[in-house]
């Protein structure tokens, strides 16, 4: 399988793809072509590890992780992807639990394979020197970035996250490691962290002396296992249910939503796709105008979706560059936060399920769905474990929210970060210092 670049260049294998992160003209690495499935393919495929290798293989074939595709996935997905009903069943409603890895979000699953993947494309006896996973984070992937690279021989990681942007849980979270792991508290909205993990990419001596690797959705390592999990969710919702799967998903720099969109463009039963967005409206006044116009990004409480110009809006226009195309395979809508908080709060009484913020979104949008879309059979894309929001959540509904062992374990370690203007030269300092 080659990988291009959505700027031209290319093509180039896998293992390049993934360990440059950005392709050389700036662009982000896409598949040639996208590998098409008949849904029997996977008739002997029960879990989530099995579905993953099949999904997989085509986009592996001639690079050397084909043969540790097995282990990698064993690896990516040791940990339950649930997908189950809501009451009641005539709704035609269910959620995808994707928040049940190490640090309770569902961006563990592209960190821990592309840690796997990295891992096997090392070349120490080469050169002595690290590889440098530069991470932008709005939330939750830095700390899962973190996790999965933690301790790893050959790597160091360095985090950058808006001050004051996220969480006090997802701080808490970004900061807890230590050894290989730099943390960065970023003066400036997330867009500032994205916009200078693209500089240093873009800067050679940097880029050359620190052997910059990239872990954010700009890399193809990301995306790769997330549309695993569309592909399993899709075939036990046909399968369970006999027809195919509807998904809202909760998005902001739009790697999850670009994951499902290959999933179904790959041929898995995957009927309509819904971007559930927060106050940042690029997306969805994107689609309504057809002019992509880029802008700062505003707080809300959905943190982890905070993002005015998402990286992966260049996949999913590289995909489908007409305007009218990508209407006719997508929607966004947009949820206040006055409406995050109501949809939490009515949820937890009538549905009697608690919600992380970013959840929410979708199960908002879904409730403001007209007669006709209501019928369809809709997939809440549950992100991240309401307890690393429990600021938020618990005086909505008025009772504590049971925080995983996971979770607890990693808030009982100190933290550790440095404070960093958002300069291109202060994070040189902090990359030579680290």
């Amino acid at each position: 399988m080659d990988y291009v670049s959505t700027r031209g260049a290319g093509p180039v294998g896998l293992e390049e793809a993934l360990l440059r992160g950005l392709a050389p003209d700036g662009g982000l690495f896409m598949p040639a072509t996208l590998p098409q499935f008949a849904t029997d393919t996977f008739a002997d495929c029960d879990n989530i590890v099995d579905i993953g290798v099949r999904f997989l293989e085509p986009f592996t074939v001639g690079s050397g992780l084909e043969e540790a595709l097995d282990d990698i996935c064993s690896d990516a997905f040791s940990f339950p992807i649930v997908l189950r009903a809501l009451p009641p069943a005539e709704a035609h409603l269910s959620v995808l639990e994707l928040f049940h890895g190490p640090t309770a979000a569902f961006k563990d699953v592209g960190a821990r394979f592309l840690a796997a993947c990295m891992a096997r494309l090392g070349d120490s006896e080469a050169d002595a020197r690290p590889l440098t996973i530069l991470v932008a984070t709005s939330g939750d992937t830095g700390g899962a970035v973190a996790a999965a690279f933690h301790g790893r021989p050959g790597f160091r990681v360095v985090v950058m996250y808006p001050e004051g942007q996220v969480s006090p849980r997802q701080a808490h979270q970004l900061a807890c490691w230590g050894g290989n792991v730099l943390t960065l508290a970023v003066d400036g909205p997330f867009d500032a962290c994205q916009r200078l993990v693209k500089q240093a990419f873009s800067h050679p001596e940097m880029a050359r002396q620190h052997r910059l690797c990239s872990a954010n959705s700009i890399n193809i390592g990301r995306l790769l296992p997330q549309a695993v999990y569309y592909a399993a969710a899709s075939l036990w919702h046909q399968r369970q249910h006999g027809r195919p799967a509807s998904f809202i998903i909760p998005t902001g720099n739009l790697g999850n939503a670009q994951a499902c969109v290959m999933a179904r463009e790959c041929g898995l039963p995957i009927e309509h796709i819904v971007l559930a967005t927060n106050a940042n409206r690029t997306i969805v006044d994107y689609l309504a105008s057809g002019e992509y116009a880029a802008r700062p990004s505003v707080q809300t409480l959905a943190s982890a979706m905070d993002v005015g110009d998402p990286s992966n809006m260049e996949r999913l226009r590289h995909l489908f560059p007409a305007i009218e195309t990508l209407r006719g395979k997508v929607t966004a809508v947009s949820v206040s936060d006055e409406e995050i908080r109501e949809q939490i709060r009515l949820d937890a009484t009538r549905r009697g399920e608690l919600w992380c913020p970013h959840t929410a979104t979708a199960a908002r949008v879904h409730d403001q769905f007209d007669a006709a879309l209501a019928e369809c059979a809709w997939v809440l894309v549950a992100t991240a474990h309401p307890a690393k929001f429990h600021e938020i959540v618990e005086p909505l509904v008025g009772t504590p929210v049971p925080v995983p062992p996971a979770l607890a374990e990693l808030l009982e370690r100190p933290t550790l970060e440095h404070r960093m203007p958002a300069d291109l030269d202060a994070l040189a300092r902090q990359l030579a210092g680290a």
